[in-house]
């Protein structure tokens, strides 16, 4: 007999498929535009991210999403039980900065066991922070995507979505998933940090799981990461300097 928990993570994979599928026939009919980068470009829009506007474009060494007769790759997205609905704490290491974070497996159980699964399979470290924003009242850092340049992971897409504000605003020290603009079910390895107040409007999916807070740490890596800008100064784009996740623990 099939358990709820085996149907629904059956209905997760499902989604990830057609989802993928659905971007390699968007591709082949305008591939100027990615629809969500083979694997997805999440969160914001704009360069490689969190998707709130336009999607960015393809990088050109951009590795194909499967076709119709090339079945995606088998999810390896945990269950929410394991986050075991309690809180977990550890240190985010990035360019040497170590932030002090805590997570709540109560309020998103499916994030937080996304997350910790992926920390527990050292995925995050040596990953990038691709993307900064500077601008006043949007001021997050991106990091955790699979090339390094925005792009996601076709069979790392989960939902639904958790623990959005109902405000739309994400305090200083929040840290949330990224996803595909106007899909729920497209939150995977990115997340981002609001290094300061930031209000993101809720798309036609809803808003963005909050999954923890910064509990230390946050001003030094303002002074160091965030102080050093973008490329060209732009308000949206890569940071100035490489940023790098050195280690990311959770117990």
């Amino acid at each position: 007999m099939v358990t709820k928990q085996e149907q629904e993570r059956r209905v997760r994979d499902y989604r990830a498929r057609q989802a993928v599928h659905e971007r390699r026939k968007r591709r082949q009919v305008r591939d100027s535009i990615v629809g969500g980068v083979a694997a997805a470009v999440v969160l914001f829009g704009g360069v490689g991210l969190l998707s709130i506007t336009q999607p960015p474009a393809a990088p050109a060494d951009e590795t194909p999403a499967p076709s119709a007769s090339e079945p995606a790759a088998e999810s390896t997205v945990p269950g929410p039980e394991l986050a075991e609905g309690r809180s977990w704490t550890g240190t985010l290491t990035i360019d040497g900065v170590a932030l002090g974070v805590e997570l709540d497996g109560e309020a998103a159980p499916q994030a937080v066991s996304a997350v910790l699964h992926d920390t527990q399979q050292d995925y995050y470290d040596g990953k990038s922070c691709h993307r900064l924003t500077t601008s006043e009242g949007f001021s997050v850092l991106q990091c955790g995507s699979l090339d390094g340049n925005g792009a996601g992971d076709p069979s790392y897409m989960y939902g639904p979505i958790e623990n959005a504000p109902a405000d739309d605003v994400y305090p200083e020290g929040t840290i949330a998933m990224a996803r595909q603009s106007g899909n729920a079910d497209s939150n995977g390895h990115q997340f981002f940090i609001v290094y300061g107040d930031t209000t993101i409007p809720s798309d036609a999916a809803g808003g963005y799981t909050v999954i923890g807070t910064v509990t230390s740490g946050l001003d030094e890596l303002r002074d160091t990461v965030i102080a050093a800008g973008t490329e060209g100064g732009v308000p949206d784009g890569p940071p100035a300097e490489p940023v790098t996740i050195d280690d990311f623990v959770l117990q």
